[in-house]
C-alpha cells in the first residue's frame, strides 16, 4: 500500500513539474514567480505567447499520453498479452490513415475526425484479432500480423500522400506525429472524446480485472465475456484514435506505461488504469518537450523519441518470453 501511495504521489509531482518546466522553457521563457503571477491575471506578452502556442501542445501531449497508455492496458487486459498495444499491432495505423482520408476530402467534418480515426483502428484491431487467433493469441504471432498490419496501412498512407501530390491536393499538416502549432480547437476535439473514453476505461476495471480470470471461471459465474471483449476493445480503440487523430501516430507508450504500473502498484486495473494515465501522459510530456529544446529551433518528434526508447523495450519483452518458455 505504501509503495503504491508512493508511486501515485511521485508521478503526479513530476507531471506538475514537467508541464511548468514545458511551459516556461523554450524560445521564450519565464521564472517561477513571474509565470503564477501571469496565470493569475498579471499582463505579460511572453504569458500570452505562451498561453497561444505551448498551452495547448502542453494539454495534447497530456490528453495523447493518457489515452495511448490506457488503450494499451485495455488491450492487454482483452488479449491477455503483455504486447498488445495500439501502435504495436497496427491501430494506430489504421487510424492515421482513415483520419487523414477523411479530412483530405471532408474538412469540414473536423471535429468528428476522431470518430472516423475509430473506424479505421477498429478496423486494423478486427484484421489483428483474426489472423493471430490460433487456439489463442500466442504474443509472437500478434507481434508479427500487427507489424505486417500497421505495414499495409502505412503503405496505404505513403500512397495516399503520393496520389493526393500527383493531384495537388493538400494534405494536413497535423498528421506527421508532431504536435507543433496545435490550436484550441484541437484541445477541444481531444479533451472532450478523451474524457469520454477515459471514463469509460475507469468504469471498465471490474471486467479487466475478471479477464484476468480463466474463461470456464468466468463464465460459471456468469459472466458476459465475449461482450466484455468487445466493449473493452472498443474503449482501447477509441482511445487510440483520439489520440492518432490529434498528436499523430505514436507507439510503444501503451507498452511500456501499463508494464511500469503493475510493478509499481500492482495488478488490479483499479490502480493500473489511474496510473498510467499519469504516467502515460508525463512520458509523452516530457518526450515531446525534449523534442522540441534539445535541438531548438529544429525539433523532433514525441514519436521519434518513443520509438528510440520502446523499441529496445519490446526486444527485452521477447526476449524474456523467450527465456520464460
Amino acid at each position: 500500500m505504501t509503495k503504491r501511495i508512493i508511486s501515485f504521489a511521485v508521478v503526479t509531482i513530476l507531471l506538475l513539474v514537467a508541464i511548468f518546466f514545458s511551459a516556461t522553457t523554450g524560445s521564450v521563457s519565464m521564472g517561477l514567480g513571474e509565470f503564477i503571477r501571469a496565470l493569475f491575471g498579471e499582463q505579460n506578452a511572453d504569458f500570452a505567447v505562451i498561453k497561444d502556442l505551448r498551452f495547448p501542445r502542453i494539454i495534447i501531449a497530456i490528453f495523447a499520453g493518457a489515452a495511448l497508455s490506457v488503450a494499451g492496458a485495455l488491450l492487454q487486459a482483452v488479449m491477455r498479452n503483455p504486447l498488445a498495444d495500439a501502435g504495436v499491432i497496427g491501430i494506430s495505423a489504421g487510424a492515421g490513415f482513415m483520419s487523414m482520408f477523411i479530412i483530405t476530402f471532408l474538412p469540414t467534418l473536423f471535429f468528428f475526425t476522431p470518430l472516423f480515426a475509430f473506424i479505421g483502428g477498429a478496423l486494423a484491431c478486427f484484421l489483428v484479432f483474426v489472423l493471430s487467433w490460433k487456439s489463442g493469441l500466442e504474443p509472437m504471432r500478434l507481434i508479427l500480423v500487427g507489424i505486417a498490419i500497421s505495414a499495409v496501412f502505412t503503405g496505404l498512407r505513403e500512397a495516399f500522400i503520393m496520389i493526393c501530390g500527383y493531384m495537388n491536393v493538400t494534405i494536413d499538416g497535423s498528421f506527421t506525429s508532431n504536435m507543433t502549432m496545435k490550436t484550441w480547437t484541437e484541445v477541444e476535439i481531444m479533451v472532450l472524446y478523451g474524457t469520454v473514453g477515459l471514463v469509460l476505461a475507469v468504469l471498465l476495471v471490474k471486467w479487466c480485472n475478471l479477464l484476468t480470470l480463466d474463461d470456464k471461471t468466468v463464465r460459471s459465474l456468469g459472466f458476459p465475456l465475449m461482450t466484455a471483449r468487445i466493449v473493452i476493445a472498443a474503449v482501447a480503440v477509441l482511445l487510440s484514435a483520439i489520440a492518432t487523430a490529434v498528436a499523430g501516430v505514436i507507439s510503444f507508450v501503451g507498452l511500456l506505461i501499463p508494464h511500469i504500473a503493475r510493478r509499481l502498484v500492482g495488478n488490479d486495473y483499479k490502480y493500473v488504469i489511474p496510473f498510467s494515465m499519469l504516467a502515460g501522459a508525463l512520458l509523452i510530456l516530457i518526450a515531446d518537450t525534449l523534442g522540441r529544446t534539445l535541438v531548438a529551433p529544429q525539433e523532433i518528434p514525441a514519436s521519434t523519441l518513443m520509438a528510440i526508447i520502446g523499441g529496445p523495450f519490446l526486444i527485452f519483452l521477447l526476449r524474456r518470453g523467450d527465456r520464460a518458455k
